[in-house]
């Protein structure tokens, strides 16, 4: 086995990358090594173009293998595997948006880059996808403008110490402030993920800087490696249209398309005018291919809309470059089945959320090969085609959709109360029901609003916004830009910046770029971060407007759940053999009863159900002493007195001098098996036995039982058992 070894130091551990030749039919490969986490890198571009489409087709594949944790996943009945997790789904989709912008969207050759995880310890491996990507890449005969890095950088509450590369625990610890996923090259930045308790726009700035930073340490490591092993790279064939299908252009549709691109909301007028466009290419030039026509017409556009941002900053439905469209919020007021809702427009974005409330044991129980947890907390996000306006297949969650949801679910995650506050699992489902930019923003608003009318008490309201770009096409050496706040249309379709920021008015809560070009300076991303806080505050005032506070009581079609503590020793008295008890509690209460080790129990459902439960529940687990009051049946008879069942399975002995204020001369002249009493705890002794007393809690009962010509109640009636005894011993 051939190997060549480069490493450095990231976060005070070594960072090593192997090229070897076990996938020696790949255009490239490596091995990255991080502690003992441990994945393989592939990049394979195909022998052919495809002449029959007009876009790039780059696939990434994050693929988690099972072996890697040390351990053996999946179901019962299904130990292989199977459909990529979200978390596999999320992680290569990091990758996909950080190496995408470096590619010629020209070419029209298959590329496919596979990361396979082949050990799992402490870290995360997407942060190294991304670097063994950039390093299977560029190290290729694959046209590629890399390297690219990648980083993680985290932050705690209590300390101003940035940690890089934290492990899993950073992300448990209650200390918690930041974790940010950052790449870039070339002292720019190419894509972010961050995850913040709410963090203000200083902290995400010192972040890039440091990000920026430390991410050119790595782009040097990268350079070494690619001037020492690097291919030579394929030359990208580029086929143009024809100057006379190029002056056609300029006669029939250059006349049109400004009124076309600057027309208002959305992109209905320009594919309109791209329709005339094909229609007279096709007419005049069947021999054009449609899709260099076309993509000679989005080219156009995309010409014309960052001209007229820079230099006059026009934007194609007329807005200032900091206005934030017309909004729409509405809290409830669907329909009562419902836990909670929300509406929220943003222009011609508009989005429905639905809130959902179950008991604990309603949690998703995640079994993957990095995270292994019952998940309280979920965000899920749905695009129809109709929201766009197209046809097309109804058949489940695409990567896009879980990656709207998992932003989303980010953005809220750091105002939803923890589970002894508030111990509900909580699922919000976002439905676009019209798109015209950033649907996964308006999904956190939306989503606010169904949490506030639910009466979940979140920490504070949460708002998104997408803020967009435009660069010179000469940007390296005139430096001319324009950011554009609430993106939607051509903007989101043309622009060179997606950059989605939520957050409350305290602080940032997430944060995702994606960008088009090879990447944007920091300070270009401060600004944005400022103009985005003054667009989330403008938004949150108008969510306020429909509902300022989470409503005082939940939906009364929720269900109810009664927490208790009990002892972690009295668990097996709760659950009962074979879980014989807690399942008649369940059975006979209607309810979902979870024990937790500590004690917890959650009790959940409907009515009163809950509240039975817990009686029942507390009666198993009562600890009786001195002076407690009861009432309890008669049990067993015996010479020296009865037992007496109190509570669910408690016995205690009443000694026959405990029955009544006389003496009894049998046990059985008052009392016998199954008669009711009342009684009060007498006593306790160290093993837990328990003395009782009938004529401490009423004093009448035994003499009720009697003749009145019983002998104990001879000559004075108010004879207590004390004289009786001494009487009768001297007779």
């Amino acid at each position: 086995m051939k190997i060549k070894e480069f490493s450095t130091e990231i976060g005070g551990k070594k960072l090593i990358c192997q090229f070897t030749d076990l996938a020696d039919q790949t255009n490239g490969s490596v091995i990255v090594r991080y502690g003992n986490t441990i994945i393989l890198v592939t990049a394979v571009m195909s022998k052919n173009k495809r002449e029959d489409i007009d876009y790039f087709p780059l696939s990434v594949d994050y693929e988690e293998k099972f072996y890697a944790a040390g351990q053996i996943l999946g179901s019962r009945f299904m130990k292989r595997e199977g459909r990529p997790s979200d978390e596999a789904i999320l992680s290569g989709r990091i990758i996909d948006r950080t190496i995408r912008p470096l590619f010629d969207a020209s070419l029209r050759n298959e590329v496919q880059v596979v990361v396979t995880v082949l050990s799992l310890e402490n870290y995360d491996p997407d942060v190294l996808g991304v670097i063994g990507a950039s390093l299977a890449l560029a190290t290729s005969d694959i046209p590629w403008n890399g390297p690219v890095s990648g980083l993680r950088i985290g932050r705690k509450k209590s300390t101003n110490e940035f940690i890089l590369n934290p492990d899993f625990a950073f992300l448990e610890d209650p200390d918690f402030l930041m974790e940010m996923v950052v790449c870039g090259k070339d002292g720019n930045i190419n894509m972010i993920e961050v995850g913040s308790n709410e963090g203000d726009e200083k902290l995400m700035a010192e972040s890039l800087h440091l990000a920026s930073t430390e991410l050119e340490k790595i782009q040097d490591f990268q350079r070494k490696i690619i001037s020492e092993i690097g291919k030579e790279k394929k030359e990208v064939s580029k086929i143009e249209i024809s100057d006379d299908a190029k002056k056609l252009f300029q006669e029939k549709i250059i006349p049109e398309m400004e009124e076309a691109v600057f027309s208002g909301p959305g992109n209905a007028n320009i594919y309109t005018l791209m329709d005339k466009w094909t229609d007279e290419a096709a007419d005049k030039y069947p021999e054009e291919k449609m899709a260099l026509a076309k993509a000679y017409f989005e080219e156009k556009v995309n010409e014309i809309l960052h001209i007229e941002a820079i230099k006059n900053e026009k934007r194609a439905d007329g807005r200032k470059l900091n206005e934030v469209r017309p909004l729409v919020c509405q809290a409830g007021g669907i329909s009562p089945i419902l836990h909670g809702s929300g509406i929220f427009y943003r222009g011609g974005t508009h989005v429905f959320s639905a809130l959902t409330l179950g008991g604990p044991q309603d949690a998703q129980i995640i079994d993957g090969m990095e995270v292994q947890i019952k998940k309280r907390f979920m965000h899920h996000y749905n695009f129809p085609p109709f929201s766009s306006g197209e046809t097309g297949r109804m058949s489940g969650t695409n990567r896009r959709m879980i990656g709207h949801g998992a932003l989303a679910e980010k953005a809220l995650l750091a105002v939803i109360p923890p589970k002894e506050q508030f111990p509900y699992t909580i699922r919000l489902v976002s439905e676009s029901m019209a798109s015209n930019g950033s649907t996964s923003m308006a999904s956190v608003c939306g989503s606010t609003l169904a949490l506030m009318d639910g009466g979940v008490p979140i920490k504070n309201p949460v708002a998104g916004i997408a803020m967009g770009l435009m660069m010179s096409s000469n940007f390296k050496d005139d430096g001319k830009y324009k950011i554009l706040t609430d993106i939607q249309g051509p903007e989101d379709h043309h622009g060179d910046m997606d950059f989605k920021v939520a957050g409350t008015k305290e602080g940032i809560t997430a944060i995702q770029l994606d960008i088009k070009v090879d990447g944007v300076p920091v300070p270009i991303l401060e600004e944005a971060l400022e103009q985005a806080r003054e667009a989330r505050i403008k938004i949150l005032s108008k969510m306020a407007e429909a509902i300022g506070a989470p409503r005082p009581e939940i939906s009364p079609n929720a269900p109810k759940i009664v927490v208790i503590q009990i002892k972690p020793t009295q668990i097996g008295m709760v659950i009962g053999s074979g879980g014989k008890t807690v399942n008649e509690i369940r059975e006979e209460t209607e309810t979902e009863i979870e024990i937790e080790d500590d004690g917890t129990v959650f009790i959940t459902g409907k009515a009163d159900g809950p509240e039975k439960a817990r009686a029942k529940i507390e009666e198993i687990t009562k600890e009786w002493v001195r002076g407690d009051k009861a009432s309890g049946a008669v049990v067993k008879i015996t010479d020296f007195g009865a037992f007496v069942k109190i509570g669910y399975n408690t016995e205690g002995l009443v000694h026959i001098s405990e029955i009544g204020n006389f003496r009894i001369e049998k046990v059985s002249d008052v009392l016998k098996e199954g008669d009711e009493v009342p009684v009060v705890v007498k006593d306790v002794d160290e093993r837990g036995r328990i003395s009782l007393s009938i004529k401490l809690a009423d004093s009448e009962f035994a003499r009720k039982k009697v003749p009145a010509t019983y002998p104990g109640l001879s000559g004075n009636g108010n004879s207590n058992g004390k004289n009786d005894s001494r009487r009768n011993t001297r007779e």
